[in-house]
């Protein structure tokens, strides 16, 4: 199972960005994917109960990635960021399939009590560079949040989200899929 994962995320990359030549490249080069492989490690001794071990090894890839993705956080499958550096996914953060985001991306919390304070993403939502979703919010399925836009209101499945605060919209026919 590992390897077969391994493999999806490598074919995820070469999918989602144009400029990856093959495959060894982006299993050498690409921090975004070494941020989710460290990510998978961390989550794996954060449901065991590790926690120290967990966060240990989270905050090591961060150091080596400049993504911090909280040990605690749910991540689905073909989850790709799009060079990486300056992503932060907090703890009660919940990300669903074939999902992608770019640099500079916060999936933070605005209350500082134990319960579910980060966003949660649907399937094949886009999130562009320097964007903050803040808060419990719930971006439905194949929404597209854009760059720099402050997310802080619930969005419904195929929205359109821009600006400080963001304002959301229905997604026409011709608005880009983002490779969605």
């Amino acid at each position: 199972m590992p390897f077969s994962r391994t493999r999806e995320d490598i074919a995820t990359a070469r999918h989602r960005d144009p400029a990856a030549r093959s495959g060894l490249e982006v299993w050498l080069t690409y921090s975004g994917v070494h941020a989710v492989w460290g990510y998978r490690l961390a989550h794996r001794l954060w449901v065991w109960r590790w926690y120290l071990a967990a966060r240990s090894v989270s905050q090591f890839v961060r150091f080596l990635t400049g993504v911090e993705i909280h040990p605690g956080a749910v991540i689905g499958r073909r989850f790709f960021i799009d060079h990486g550096m300056g992503v932060v996914i907090g703890e009660t953060a919940e990300i669903g399939d074939d999902v992608m985001l770019y640099h500079g991306v916060t999936l933070g919390g605005t209350v500082g009590v134990r319960e579910k304070r980060h966003p949660t993403l649907g399937d094949g939502v886009v999130v562009g560079t320097g964007a903050s979703i803040l808060g419990p919010v719930t971006i439905g399925a194949h929404s597209v949040v854009g760059a720099q836009a402050v997310v802080l209101v619930d969005a419904p499945e195929g929205s359109l989200l821009t600006g400080i605060p963001a304002t959301v919209r229905s997604r026409t026919p011709h608005t880009p899929d983002f490779y969605i």
